[in-house]
């Protein structure tokens, strides 16, 4: 399973992502949107958006973090 995750150093939603991927043992890519210009010009014609965190698993983008969602995309029942 490919997991990436785009991310900013302030969006507290991405913090509570990777804690929630770490907590299940899922291995991801981050990608700090913000670290340069091309990296944020690369995101922003990938998802047409600004705002994180953006999730790419087995190449399905999901917007914003839902952990129901993530659950259900990444096959972990609660």
């Amino acid at each position: 399973m490919m997991i990436k995750i785009y991310t900013t150093p302030s969006c507290i939603y991405c913090k509570v992502a990777k804690e929630f991927f770490k907590k299940n043992n899922l291995e991801f890519t981050e990608v700090n949107v913000v670290q340069d210009q091309k990296t944020l010009d690369d995101f922003v014609k990938l998802t047409g958006k600004r705002s994180v965190p953006v999730f790419e698993i087995n190449g399905e983008l999901i917007l914003g973090y839902d952990e129901d969602v993530l659950r259900q995309k990444i096959g972990i029942i609660v």
